[in-house]
């Protein structure tokens, strides 16, 4: 059965002077599997999520999204043609209640300017949208709190709740696991499993346990080079992987 790739990454290089972040990495993201990114810090991780994302442009490389190169396009380009990003710090607005961040994502996805003198609570798109992306993210029960008064690991749901708020195909998902205590990061796992089957999902995590659990291919990077591809078993056996990342001899 051939694979639906909604997201392919072509010898993607990032150079910043004589630094080289990101060197000839190549992947493709396919609508039912997740797609493990690790490494060490130094890795190029995060410059590569950026690069995917539309926030920093490559120094070489092409980037295709749903079948079309968008290498230039800007990150508010991508997001509108169906790609989310969620990031390792919570980007949340603290001050307004779950229902009320959720809400302000869609309308990213739900522009409607020519709409500037009705009230947002208006928008029936963005408000159903919003309390769809709250309850696939298990936050349905606290809609009117604070965000700023949720735990670590809501405010991490939230974060993804605000995510599937613009409805996107393609999910990049920087760390979502990090703080989290055992029983949080279970409920983030299922959550992502569920996501799963509708989305295709770039995974960049710490957490190994919860990696080799969750992700279905897992690409290994060491000083911004892909030194190995595979299923987790593969990545696991692998020779190099171990010496260089895993800490066996």
């Amino acid at each position: 059965m051939s694979r639906d790739i909604l997201l392919r990454a072509q010898q993607i290089t990032r150079r910043w002077g004589g630094l080289v972040a990101v060197n000839d990495v190549s992947l493709a993201l396919a609508r039912g599997e997740v797609h493990a990114v690790i490494g060490t810090n130094g890795a190029g991780k995060s410059t590569l999520i950026n690069i995917l994302s539309g926030e920093t442009p490559p120094s070489a490389g092409r980037v295709e999204l749903l079948g079309q190169e968008v290498t230039d396009w800007s990150q508010p380009r991508r997001a509108r043609a169906g790609l989310g990003r969620s990031y390792q710090r919570n980007t949340i607005y603290p001050g307004f209640t779950v229902f009320e961040n959720c809400r302000l994502a869609a309308q990213a996805r739900h522009q409607q300017p020519w709409t500037w003198w009705q009230s947002a609570q208006a928008c029936e798109a963005s408000g159903a949208a919003a309390h769809d992306s709250a309850k696939r993210a298990g936050l349905d029960d606290v809609l009117d709190k604070a965000a700023g008064a949720l735990s670590h690991g809501q405010k991490r749901q939230l974060e993804i709740a605000m995510c599937l708020a613009t409805a996107p195909e393609v999910l990049l998902l920087d760390e979502p696991l990090a703080g989290m205590g055992a029983e949080e990061t279970e409920r983030m796992l299922a959550l992502l499993a569920e996501l799963k089957a509708s989305h295709a999902t770039l995974l960049v995590e710490h957490d190994m346990d919860a990696v080799f659990r969750i992700a279905d291919l897992i690409t290994v990077m060491v000083n911004g080079t892909v030194i190995a591809t595979g299923t987790p078993d593969a990545v696991r056996n692998n020779a190099e992987v171990q010496i260089a990342y895993l800490g066996q001899h």
